[in-house]
């Protein structure tokens, strides 16, 4: 299923539980973590915990599709659904106020999730940054010391008794 059916179906079961001001956010060639944001308001606990069950149980039940990762709580009044490619953001109105989501990917196309047509041509992927695996260094062999030679003994002559004679 493509990143922007998720979109819109995440965007549908919202409306479903009457979230508002449902916003669908194109971040394709915009971020390397995903492709689409979908932005909705929920007024209370009890209707934010009723939207992300509706998502939840809807995609799974008819879709087959289940959140990658599901987090946040009711008391902070922002979860987030992340789906394959698809960032569900629900938000109380103060909590969407304060991180003005919207704001921050001002540069994001806004679409429209009731349109059932295809979006454009897809437009390319960033590429996320490749990360070099730092490179191993041997450590240089601990050097020993010279070993020490041991000193010579300082070469005592015998001298030969003198027989008594």
């Amino acid at each position: 299923m493509e990143s922007i059916e998720i979109a819109r179906l995440c965007a549908k079961y919202a409306d479903e539980k009457k979230a508002e001001n449902i916003l669908l956010l194109d971040l394709r060639g915009l971020s390397p973590v995903t492709d689409f944001f979908v932005v909705v308001t929920a007024s209370s606990n009890p209707q934010l915990r009723a939207v992300r069950d509706n998502i939840v149980d809807e995609l799974r039940d008819k879709h087959e599709q289940r959140p990658i990762i599901s987090d946040g709580t009711y008391e902070s009044q922002w979860l987030i659904l992340n789906y394959p490619n698809v960032l569900v953001h629900v938000l109380s109105p103060e909590k969407r106020e304060y991180y003005a989501l919207e704001e921050l990917w001002g540069d994001a196309p806004k679409l429209d999730w009731k349109d059932t047509e295809p979006v454009g041509a897809p437009v390319p992927r960033v590429k996320k940054p490749k990360v070099k695996k730092a490179a191993v260094k041997k450590a240089p062999a601990a050097k020993k010391a010279p070993a020490k030679k041991a000193a010579k003994k300082a070469a005592t002559k015998k001298v030969a008794k003198k027989k008594a004679e």
